[in-house]
Order: C-alpha cells, then structure tokens, then sequence
C-alpha cells in the first residue's frame, strides 16, 4: 500500500513536523507496461496477418459466425486460446474480418 505524502511544516513538533523535502518522481516499473501493444509489434502483426492469412481455426470459427452459430464458434475459439475472454476478444476480431470482406465485395 502506497505511502500517504503529507505536507511537512518544518517545525520539529505537530501534525506535520519534519524537515521539509521535495517528494521524489518515481519512475513506473516496467512491470506497468506488461501487456501494452507497442506500434512496432502491432505493425509486425500487421504485416504476418497480411502475408499468411488466417489461420485453420480462424477460418472455421468465421464460417460458424457466418452459420449464425456464435456460441459454438466461442467455444472453437475457447478450446483453442485457452480463455474465454481471449476466445471472445478473437470471435468479435473474426466478426470484423466479415464485415471488412463484406466493404471489400460490395
């Protein structure tokens, strides 16, 4: 639990006694930024994603959407990234990929 920064008098008895400083800039960890997308890696992504299409799963899981079967394709997309949230960040990714195929035909 982070300390509470109180504002010190300079005076050697009360509330606030104590030599006055300037609080310290603490840097964030790195720790903070685990997960973060940078622009390079998106970009990189990006550039695979275009080069080698879609996975196998992939495919299957939007010839289900395209079935109007969103649960079973959660559930493909489950089995194979292991979370749920993961499996729905992917079917909702997948939803996209038809609606721009859509833009693309028409």
């Amino acid at each position: 639990m982070p300390k509470e920064v109180t504002q010190k008098s300079g005076l050697a008895v009360g509330l606030n006694a104590g030599h006055k400083v300037t609080p310290r800039q603490v840097v964030p960890r790195i720790s903070r930024r685990k997960g973060h997308l940078s622009k390079r890696t998106a970009f990189v992504r990006e550039v695979v994603h275009e080069v080698a299409g879609l996975a196998p799963y992939e495919k299957r899981v939007i010839e289900l959407l395209r079935n109007s079967k969103d649960k079973r394709a959660r559930r493909l997309a489950k089995k194979r990234l292991g979370t749920f949230g993961r499996a729905k960040r992917k079917v909702d990714e997948m939803t996209k990929v038809i609606a721009e195929s859509r833009r693309a035909g028409h």
